[in-house]
């Protein structure tokens, strides 16, 4: 039994090295039948099976006896560094829980996640912990749990696809929406495939089909927006063309640093929920926005600054050759590292006279003592002149002589004679212009090294060829670009003493890093600063180029005179602007209006300002109050998908169950259109069922519709308010045709509009014959179907004291009047409630 004591643990590790493939290859025959931990086995391991690389020590033991979890963290390489993906299963539950989001270079969001797991154990690639070259993810993780085993396992065994095959194979059917929310989470894919094929290892049994409950989680702290939204809302990537910046990404994106374009993106498909931590960020724009000096000054040095991180990343990586490639990019870094690090004093000197806290506290970071030294232990070295410069053969010069002279004295004999060279070619450049009279001069690039160029018209050469000395022509318009075999043998001296120069300017170099490893850390607080203060100057930005307002969070979603922001990108003008009021007693609203009137403009715009406004941004309104949304849900447009094979309708159901399991109070639902793709009886039955189940939960929902059947629903329940978009009726001048002209305003009650789709198909160039017939028909079917309901007046006077107590609840909360203004805002309550109860007479009336 592998659950045993640590002996037969370490007797068998041998066997079970998953980090070889052929053990793997045997796997399957034995396993089949058992149940995990079936009895007969102690429940609780005392140590997992000793593999690859582990790290644990004793106190390991004491703290398995109530872990039972175990997880396999992957983290994305290159570019998507800081994407990361967990999954996690619990020995004793059989429930997998998956989940992957963006995080900065302190991985809060990974430790906090695993903080709330408590590990028996953690998985992760080998490549993240190949001695020598540990990422700092795992670096932190060890650090932050000490007492978990770790295991590593071969990085092909991370594999998404065989993950969302796991998954599919063994998650219990009324869990299926997951393959809506996780189909592009490549990474938690990875992460569940490699954790599903070690825990059947260990177990040494099989998980039985359609057995598990498999969830997606969010990051804690953030709002949860699921796949399917972000890309309905065109978050980051616009749906119709991916290269195009008509996204809320390429709305608020000004920003200057790779860092900060890539904490904006997060942000954004993860906003906060905590209104003090969007409070301060909205202090600190509304700080920029006040003060131009310190926008300018930030901005003029967040712009100087490189890809930090990328830069860290690639610091504290130990080459397994030394080659000198490896040696270049090294000499590299340690440049961009001075020049980084020489930014630290003009950025204080920048936020010096900030009043925010976060500013001040970013200042006051920006003073620990540990970039100085630093650059203190660089300059003993580097020259103090050396800098990051634009162009290729001044960046390679910049790395020839970045080390003081007297340091190294053959390094300084090799510099003289790289010099010497550089200038032969020169020489021998301008000696041959002399002798055939041609303005010819000296060029560099990194794929040729030195070459001439020389600007003539064919013509002015003699019989309209070059002399026959010169090789590898090549001619652009006017610009001739050729070499010799003399340049040619130059220019390999000249790379063989470059050779030597990073050969012992590397040498130099890694002892210098050896000495500043131990401060590096300081450098990941300064790419969190660098990347925040980005952002936010990019906030700040996006604001100065349309008047957009600091929201307010309330328990009201209110916006007077909102407006699409991604839609004022494209029409380059300010869009029609509307209302939105939902509060807790009026948390349900139906919007209808005939086809182009506005609806889903209408409701992406809210989505989409309520993201702006929990990110830190400011929002296009003349005033808004929001209710932070934990979690942010839509249902639009109308596509069937061939990869799952889900029609039209089929694609429609699986968004709105996934809505209804996992929507909360603190939810913002917007549902564009519903049932639409099947019969109308049907589809009106089942829009009435989803309503009537999310008008009993407090979250906010805004539903559009054509069902206008539908709209009656508000004779029931109180909380539901109806809307619509109004349309005017033009009759044009030339004869009797009507046409409609669209306002984009949204006004109380439902639409009036009769057989509008008709009026559509009208402008379209449908043949009249069949439109007459439509019209015809539509008339036989309207007199066939019953009376609209009337309201009774017990639920006129129902409704009344309704909305009367909402107002009052409202104004305990949040009113700020004094006590004369608040007795006339009361009486005016009561008037209105008094008129809105009918009175004996009216009853008569009706």
């Amino acid at each position: 039994s592998y659950f045993g004591d640590k002996s037969s643990c370490v007797e068998n590790a041998n066997t079970l090295n998953l980090t070889s493939s052929s053990s793997v290859r045997g796997l399957n025959s034995t396993r089949v039948g058992k149940t995990p931990l079936s009895s007969g086995r102690s429940v609780c391991r005392s140590h997992t099976p000793l593999m690859g690389y582990s790290v644990t020590s004793s106190s390991a033991v004491s703290a398995h006896t109530v872990a039972s979890v175990i997880v396999a963290v992957v983290e994305g390489r290159g570019l998507a560094r800081g994407e990361v993906g967990m999954a996690s299963i619990d020995l004793k539950n059989p429930e997998v829980i998956l989940s992957q989001f963006a995080d900065n270079t302190t991985y809060a969001k990974v430790i906090t996640k695993l903080k709330i797991l408590t590990p028996l154990e953690i998985i992760m690639s080998n490549t993240a912990c190949d001695a020598g070259n540990t990422t700092k993810l795992f670096s932190l993780i060890t650090e932050h749990f000490k007492n978990v085993t770790f295991t590593t396992v071969q990085r092909k065994y991370f594999n998404e696809t065989k993950g969302l095959e796991y998954i599919e194979q063994l998650c219990a059917s009324e869990f299926s929406t997951i393959f809506m929310e996780v189909q592009s989470k490549y990474y938690c894919l990875a992460a569940a495939a490699a954790l599903l094929k070690y825990v059947e290892f260990i177990q040494n049994a099989v998980y039985a089909p359609k057995s598990l409950k498999v969830r997606f989680q969010g990051s804690e702290k953030t709002a949860m927006i699921d796949s399917s939204s972000a890309q309905n809302l065109e978050l980051v990537i616009n749906n119709r063309d991916s290269r195009n910046g008509h996204t809320l990404l390429g709305v608020l994106n000004y920003t200057k640093t790779p860092g900060g374009s890539r904490r904006l993106r997060s942000n954004i498909l993860e906003p906060l929920v905590d209104a003090e931590t969007i409070n301060t960020r909205l202090d600190c724009v509304q700080e920029l926005l006040q003060d131009e000096e310190l926008f300018f000054g930030l901005q003029a040095v967040i712009s100087k600054f490189l890809d930090t991180e990328q830069l860290l990343s690639v610091l504290v990586q130990i080459p397994k050759q030394d080659t000198v490639k490896t040696a270049e990019s090294k000499i590299t870094n340690l440049i961009y590292l001075k020049h980084t690090l020489e930014l630290v004093e003009p950025l204080k000197a920048a936020l010096r006279s900030c009043s925010t806290q976060l500013l001040k506290a970013y200042y006051n970071s920006l003073e620990d003592t540990r970039f100085g030294i630093i650059l203190e232990k660089i300059t003993t070295v580097i020259n103090d002149d050396t800098r990051y410069t634009k162009g290729c053969l001044s960046m390679r010069t910049q790395k020839c002589y970045a080390v003081k002279p007297n340091i190294n004295e053959f390094l300084d004999i090799a510099r003289r004679t790289y010099t010497e060279i550089v200038d032969d070619i020169a020489g021998m450049i301008t000696q041959l212009a002399e002798k055939y009279s041609l303005p010819m001069k000296t060029s560099f690039s990194s794929a040729r090294g030195f070459f001439i160029q020389m600007n003539a018209d064919c013509s002015t050469l003699p019989n309209g060829q070059l002399p026959s000395e010169f090789t590898k022509i090549t001619k652009m318009k006017n610009t001739y670009s050729f070499t010799s075999a003399d340049l040619i043998k130059m220019n390999e001296r000249c790379q063989e003493s470059l050779r030597e120069i990073y050969h012992m300017t590397y040498l130099i170099v890694c002892k210098l890093l050896n000495e500043i490893y131990e401060h590096i850390h300081c450098l990941y607080k300064l790419s969190d600063i660098v990347s925040m203060l980005d952002m936010l100057l990019s906030f700040a930005h996006a604001c100065t180029l349309s008047d957009y307002v600091r929201p307010e969070f309330t328990d009201t979603l209110a916006i007077k005179q909102g407006w699409h922001p991604i839609l004022e990108k494209i029409a380059m003008e300010k869009p029609v602007s509307n209302n939105t009021y939902l509060t807790e007693g009026n948390n349900f609203v139906i919007i209808t209006g005939p086809n182009m009137s506005g609806k889903s403009t209408y409701l992406k715009q809210i989505a989409l300002c309520q993201i702006m406004a929990q990110i830190g941004s400011y929002v296009p309104a003349e005033y808004c109050s929001f209710r932070i949304a934990e979690q942010i849900f839509t249902r639009i447009g109308m596509d069937d998908d061939i990869e799952t094979n889900a029609s039209t309708f089929m694609k429609e159901m699986k968004e709105i169950t996934y809505i209804i399991q996992n929507a909360n109070d603190k939810s913002l639902i917007i549902i564009d259109e519903l049932g639409r793709g099947t019969s109308a009886e049907e589809g009106i039955g089942i829009c009435y069922a989803a309503c009537e189940y999310l008008l009993n939960l407090k979250a906010f929902t805004l539903f559009a519709t054509h069902f206008l059947e539908l709209c009656h629903i508000d004779a029931l329940y109180p909380n539901v308010e109806n809307y619509h978009f109004e349309v005017q009726h033009v009759r044009s001048s030339a004869g009797n045709k009507e046409k409609i002209a669209y306002t984009y305003t949204l006004s109380k009650g439902y639409t009036e509009e009769k057989n509008y789709g008709l009026k559509a198909a009208e402008v379209s160039s449908l043949p009249s014959s069949i439109i007459l017939d439509a019209k015809e028909i539509t008339n036989h079917i309207a007199k066939q179907i019953l009376h609209r309901q009337k309201s009774t007046p017990e639920m006129m006077k129902q409704r009344a004291a309704y909305q009367l107590a909402m107002r009052l609840v409202q104004t305990a909360r949040n009113s700020r009047l004094d006590p004369d203004s608040l007795r006339v805002y009361l009486k005016g309550l009561k008037k209105k409630y008094e008129a809105s109860c009918p009175t004996p007479a009216k009853i008569d009336e009706q």
